[in-house]
């Protein structure tokens, strides 16, 4: 299972969308470095599809995706030079696999610094780029000691000196030009800033809808592609502790479609590049993860290795085609099925039934 960081200054809400998320309870203060090591849980991820498929089966059991989220403590100006224990933190930062940016936008005058998103995401983004490019300098020259004897080294060096040219004047390896044939060098270099990220504006309970004009100024801040999400994290924080019908009816009062919770946690399974077949009858229904362009084995590994080492084929039909069907009977006697073979790329929401012998 992957696992998603959540980074921002201290006191940015990181706590209290953990606990939101994992259902945890971690500490949550108004002053720096409550926490000073990074805790570890587990989040589900919604999925109406899942819901609707075990309805149309009465489903016993509903078995949803997860994701792995870790709470890091605040960094601060300087953390890339070890600055509030800055060195400790980044170094949490390097063992995720993707980076949701915890920003600022609430005011509290018992909490110190800029409630500016824009401004904290700057200050983020120059901390992990510095410490990047301590780390870039530092393996170039080790490298470079190294290809006098071994000439296979050559690739990564000119890799490397695209990355520390890019980082050198403030830019993340996110948000550079550069190909993909270079990002997939300098995977192995765990950088900070070569990771999937995505952003939380964190407002207050007045605006939990948040400043739409806000958000696009931090989207086009992180570049083409990038998810900017606004919550109050306090508020979905105490929604997240409801019953559902007490949930309800509070979402109703406030005027909120849907919980920015569900939005966060399906914006960040994505920007780890996971997916989600399922299977569904009567025992159960199951959303299983897999990652983007997986073909059939593989996703049957995921369900069982017995199941890839023994594949013949899948069953497949797309979730929305079930529902309108009724059954997987009746899509079986319809033809709806497909059979598809070992290379058969898996699409997000399809159903799979494996055929296998061991």
């Amino acid at each position: 299972m992957e696992r998603l960081g959540l980074v921002g200054l201290a006191n940015a809400g990181k706590s209290t969308l953990y606990n939101a998320l994992t259902g945890s309870n971690t500490l949550v203060a108004t002053h720096p470095f409550a926490t000073t090591e990074s805790v570890v849980g587990e989040a589900i991820v919604p999925d109406e599809r899942l819901d609707q498929l075990a309805e149309l089966h009465e489903s016993k059991k509903l078995v949803y995706a997860h994701i792995q989220v870790a709470d890091i403590a605040g960094l601060v100006s300087g953390s890339s030079t070890g600055a509030g224990l800055g060195n400790r933190f980044l170094g949490q930062i390097r063992e995720v696999d993707g980076i949701v940016y915890v920003l600022r936008a609430f005011a509290d005058e018992q909490i110190v610094g800029d409630s500016d998103p824009l401004s904290n995401l700057e200050t983020l983004e120059l901390e992990l780029t510095l410490a990047d490019l301590g780390s870039i300098e530092g393996t170039l020259d080790r490298r470079r000691r190294a290809a006098r004897a071994d000439k296979s080294l050559t690739a990564e060096i000119e890799a490397l000196e695209l990355a520390r040219d890019v980082l050198a004047e403030g830019t993340p390896i996110y948000r550079s030009h550069l190909g993909a044939d270079v990002l997939a060098v300098l995977h192995n270099s765990f950088l900070l800033t070569n990771k999937r990220v995505l952003a939380v504006i964190n407002t207050d309970e007045v605006n939990p809808h948040g400043d739409p004009g806000l958000e696009a100024k931090v989207a086009s801040y992180l570049g083409a592609d990038s998810v900017v999400l606004s919550a109050s994290l306090k508020l979905e924080s105490e929604l997240a502790r409801l019953n559902p019908d007490e949930r309800g009816e509070m979402l109703e009062a406030l005027d909120i479609e849907r919980p920015a919770l569900d939005r966060i946690a399906e914006a960040a399974y994505r920007a780890l590049d996971r997916r989600t077949f399922f299977t569904t009858g009567d025992k159960e229904s199951h959303a299983w993860t897999f990652r983007a362009g997986s073909n059939a084995v593989v996703c049957a590994g995921v369900i069982h290795s017995d199941l890839a080492r023994g594949f013949i084929r899948a069953e497949v039909i797309f979730w929305k085609d079930l529902l309108e069907v009724g059954s997987w009977s009746k899509a079986k006697a319809a033809g709806k099925l497909r059979l598809e073979g070992k290379d058969y790329l898996v699409a997000d929401g399809d159903v799979l039934e494996i055929r296998f012998n061991v």
